[in-house]
């Protein structure tokens, strides 16, 4: 049997997350940083004065791609230490560099720099599906302002909205997400090289006790890593309460998507809108005529293992110990590359589905006029009032009414007759052309149209101009 098939792989890598966000979290990509950020460490101390070679660096340089992963596998059966082994066989690439390769530093310098760098490309990737996302969604509103809908509160029918509308209120969540993400991409910092308890000792060491070389270490290797700078202070470690903000991002990210995923699996059970459905696309192996909305079934599901998911940092950085514990690291290998790579498998379908969701305005305008003459009542009495009748005796006879054609519909399985009742009783001076006057859905709506309008304009297309080059970027979905 071939090794594909005799192991378990992971369904975030075959079947859900994209080939870009699995490369961010990829063996290739972690060492490589490593690499830079061991020419980064030697740069700074050769250039706060530490008798390291322009040679030496150009040798590092030369061999920052090219890993030589088995002599780095090999080393770690020895020495069971991964930091080590790397640099053993970045060592081996690098003779003349061998000395000064990671020097004064922790594995962490190494291991929670990358981690942090690594979360920074990973967020992108994330933001700019979001952004995606919302662009989709926005066309979808904009093209259905106008198109009226039942609303539902407790899944009930209620006063109508508009179907433009609703898509507005799965964008703004969205457009959460996209400000908490910005607002924690912005805020990571790099560890920097802050030794083993996060006192610098060694570099005091190194530097010869000078303070102001010490200090400049940090900023200088953050400024060649692309980041503003370094956390001010930290244990070992850079406080993982930073991965607990992160993966929360992406638990809003997730509860968002399953919030419109679900809202679509509910209209499409209602026949009002449905997700796309491929021409040789099998929605059940024994019901031929299924059309399951396995997409969004999907994006629930993904969703509910990410907002789990986001636990595991948060117990992690509540149970680390003083300066450092190694109890977070087998955790955090799974939980944070995990999260990510469901968020983009998550992401990827909202795109899909968002970009060819089919509506029926037919459907949705025939059981809007099934419900609509129970909400027209308001209208209906008041009308009856300006022609001369009682407020309060209107108001009881269409509440009889209304039980009567609630009854008809319920029990009889007939069709609201309630207008027919109406026009038919003495108290209510009203024609039936008068009281189909008053069943334009269109007068039922409110402001929804307007605040699709304006919402759109002042609120989502600023954002999506903003951020034009990266629009337009198809989704890729695998199963």
């Amino acid at each position: 049997m071939s090794e594909t098939f005799d192991r378990y792989v992971s369904p975030l890598s075959e079947r859900y997350a994209s080939r870009r966000m699995q490369a961010v979290f990829s063996p290739d990509m972690k060492f490589k940083t490593w690499r830079k950020l061991w020419i980064a460490l030697a740069e700074t101390e050769k250039e706060l004065g530490l008798p390291i070679t322009d040679e030496q660096i150009e040798e590092m340089k030369s061999h920052a791609d090219d890993i030589n992963y088995e002599d780095a596998k090999a080393r770690e059966k020895v020495v069971r230490h991964d930091v080590m082994s790397h640099v053993y066989a970045y060592g081996l690439q690098c003779p003349k560099a061998r000395g000064i390769i990671h020097l004064g530093a922790t594995s962490c310098y190494v291991g929670d720099n990358t981690d942090i760098i690594i979360m920074r490309e990973a967020l992108g990737i994330i933001r700019e599906k979001l952004i995606n996302a919302v662009d989709r969604l926005a066309a979808f509103a904009e093209k259905y302002k106008d198109l009226p809908t039942l609303a539902f509160t407790h899944f009930q029918p209620a006063q109508p909205t508009t179907v433009g509308k609703r898509a507005t209120l799965w964008i703004q969540e969205f457009m959460m997400d996209i400000e908490d993400l910005d607002y924690v991409a912005g805020s990571l910092r790099l560890l920097g090289s802050k030794g083993t308890t996060g006192t610098q000792a060694s570099f005091l060491e190194l530097f010869e006790g000078d303070q102001e070389k010490c200090g400049r270490l940090d900023p200088m290797i953050a400024e060649k890593m692309g980041f503003a700078g370094c956390y001010p202070v930290s244990g070992q470690t850079y406080s993982r309460k930073v991965d607990t903000r992160v993966l929360n991002v992406l638990a809003g990210v997730a509860a968002s998507a399953a919030k419109f995923s679900n809202d679509i699996r509910l209209l499409q059970h209602l026949k009002e809108v449905e997700e796309p459905f491929e021409k040789g696309q099998i929605g059940s192996s024994a019901m031929a005529y299924k059309r399951n909305p396995m997409r969004s079934e999907r994006i629930a599901s993904l969703s509910r293992f990410v907002v789990a998911d986001a636990l595991n940092p948060a117990i992690t950085s509540s149970v680390q110990w003083f300066e450092r514990t190694l109890d977070d690291s087998a955790n955090k290998r799974l939980s944070v590359a995990e999260g990510f790579l469901a968020a983009d498998g998550i992401l990827d379908l909202v795109v899909n589905v968002a970009d060819g969701l089919v509506v029926y305005p037919k459907v949705i305008r025939k059981h809007l006029m099934a419900e609509l003459p129970f909400m027209a009542t308001e209208n209906i009495m008041m009308d009856a009032v300006k022609a001369g009748g009682d407020r309060q005796e209107l108001h009881e006879r269409i509440r009889q009414l209304s039980m009567e054609a609630g009854r008809m519909v319920k029990v009889e399985g007939k069709e609201n007759n309630l207008l027919d009742l109406i026009a038919d009783d003495p108290a209510f001076p009203l024609s039936r052309d008068e009281l189909a006057a008053l069943m334009d859905p269109a007068a039922y709506v409110g402001r929804a149209p307007y605040q699709v309008e304006v919402y759109l304009e002042n609120v989502v297309k600023p954002l999506l101009e903003e951020n034009r080059g990266i629009l337009g970027g198809t989704s890729e979905i695998t199963v």
